[in-house]
């Protein structure tokens, strides 16, 4: 356990969240706005976690977080901090999965998980894509503090981002 909010557990990925990562990968808001990420089965799900999230924790000491609800103990989305190389701040980013969404836990978990980054990793400048069409996450990151800056390409997705940056 990394962190935990009034509603949510927020922890490290294990390769059994293989079906929670499957089911997420797979769900409709993922596929339109952050894309297909090829993962047709557990093992995928699997190879997925290794790459994506642990393979990240042992690279930069951080990465992405499962959360879970406290009061059904159930997996309902990811959030945390990506490296990528074509970007020069770290990243934060999440998704949820249909039961997890327009109850607020996005922004708890991410508000957590920026604080998280800023006074125990020391970061200095946290950005956030998202998909141009994404206006909820774009509002979500606008509740966090971030601010629109423009349209960015990256590799790996189809057509630009939409960037949001700190505000000094």
């Amino acid at each position: 356990m990394i962190l935990d909010t009034k509603r949510l557990y927020l922890r490290k990925f294990k390769l059994t969240d293989a079906p929670f990562i499957f089911e997420l990968v797979n769900s409709p808001d993922w596929l339109t706005y952050i894309g297909n990420k090829n993962v047709k089965n557990l093992k995928d799900a699997e190879q997925y976690i290794q790459e994506k999230m642990l393979d990240h924790y042992k690279k930069h000491g951080f990465g992405f977080y499962l959360v879970i609800t406290k009061d059904e103990n159930i997996p309902i989305g990811i959030t945390g901090f990506i490296n990528r190389e074509s970007m020069t701040d770290v990243e934060v980013g999440y998704g949820f999965l249909p039961i997890g969404t327009g109850k607020g836990y996005a922004l708890e978990a991410t508000q957590a998980i920026m604080e998280y980054g800023e006074t125990k990793l020391n970061l200095d400048n946290i950005v956030a894509i998202t998909h141009p069409d994404n206006t909820s996450s774009q509002k979500l990151l606008e509740k966090l503090g971030l601010t629109s800056n423009g349209m960015i390409l990256l590799p790996g997705f189809e057509g630009p981002c939409a960037l949001f940056t700190q505000t000094a």
